[in-house]
């Protein structure tokens, strides 16, 4: 039951809107790579080995360089959707 001005199930379409966004930026960051695959490392320079070629059409780093680049931090803003309650009192 929502309260104030909100429509019923106004928090859960926020909360699911929430999650969708957050799926389709996660979808978005693990799109395959596209095209010939390069045969040496596009930021160290070492050879990409020919099974991880095969296995990954397109692929441009060699998978030191991948790891690390899938383990970076990345901040991104948060998004809120409610605002804060001193907006709602006024």
């Amino acid at each position: 039951m929502a309260g104030g001005w909100a429509q019923d199930g106004a928090v859960n379409e926020q909360i699911e809107a929430s999650i969708n966004d957050e799926l389709a930026r996660m979808r978005a960051q693990r799109k395959a790579p596209v095209g010939e695959s390069l045969t040496h490392c596009a930021d160290c320079d070492e050879p990409i080995p020919e099974a991880r070629r095969q296995a990954l059409p397109g692929v441009k780093l060699c998978l030191d360089c991948q790891q690390e680049r899938d383990g970076a931090f990345k901040a991104r803003p948060g998004i809120n959707r409610r605002g804060s309650k001193d907006s709602q009192l006024k």
